[in-house]
């Protein structure tokens, strides 16, 4: 014997339930695009990406430890335009002290990987969320399917399976890829950002040597 209210419960349960359906198949669809959208987007990030090799980063440091211009050091170098803009901000601010450059050098290179972050997180929430709503998608038409089935409308349950297997299917596509962008782009950008900083601690060095050498010179010539 069910409980006293226990129907009208699993009414309001199985009401929830089905209005979940086209939220759920709204954001499959909404995930998809995205997808796609981001695919074309590594694509495109692929065809202007520049890798700095080991090697070309060691010609780099060199370079900056025996110059005594480290701008246009770094205006030759094989780096990127993003990486170019981020050691430019750095020497933009080399009248400061050494201590509180070295904290704006590192502020300047968290703000860096942060908008990193950001991007591969947005996929990685794609690709955990595309295949839950894609189960939520399978789980929400089969118990309509399998009312009809119960009383013999075939064809009802034919489209719950249908609807079940198109969610299964989107939800786990869109989460592929975006787990697929999310793998190649970390490994850029820890490529990227392992490089910026080299070169970022170097410019520092540099810099605070030439300061050195200037206070020298200047003691020197009021000597």
């Amino acid at each position: 014997m069910p409980l006293p209210g226990s129907e009208w419960l699993a009414k309001v349960l199985h009401l929830a339930s089905q209005s979940l359906l086209i939220p759920v198949i709204g954001g499959l669809l909404l995930f998809l695009v995205y997808t796609l959208v981001e695919l074309g987007g590594l694509v495109a990030e692929y065809g202007m990406r520049r890798r700095v090799g080991a090697a070309q980063v060691g010609e780099l440091l060199e370079a900056l430890q025996g110059s005594h211009d480290a701008a246009k050091v770094l205006a030759s170098a094989a780096l990127t335009p993003g990486q170019k803009a981020v050691l430019e901000r750095i020497l933009a601010r080399e009248h400061l002290a050494p201590a509180a450059l070295k904290a704006y050098a590192r502020r300047v290179l968290e703000e860096e990987e942060l908008i990193r972050a950001r991007a591969v997180e947005r996929t990685d929430l794609v690709a955990r969320l595309g295949p839950a709503l894609g189960l939520m998608g399978t789980l929400i038409p089969l118990g309509p399917g399998l009312a009809a089935l119960g009383a013999g409308d075939v064809r009802g349950l034919a489209e719950a399976v249908i609807i079940a297997f198109d969610t299964t299917v989107v939800g786990l596509a869109a989460g592929g890829v975006a787990y697929f962008i999310s793998r190649v782009r970390r490994r850029w950008y820890e490529d990227y950002l392992a490089t910026l900083e080299a070169v970022a601690e170097a410019l520092l060095e540099a810099l605070e040597r030439a300061k050195e050498k200037k206070a020298v010179a200047s003691w020197r010539g009021r000597g």
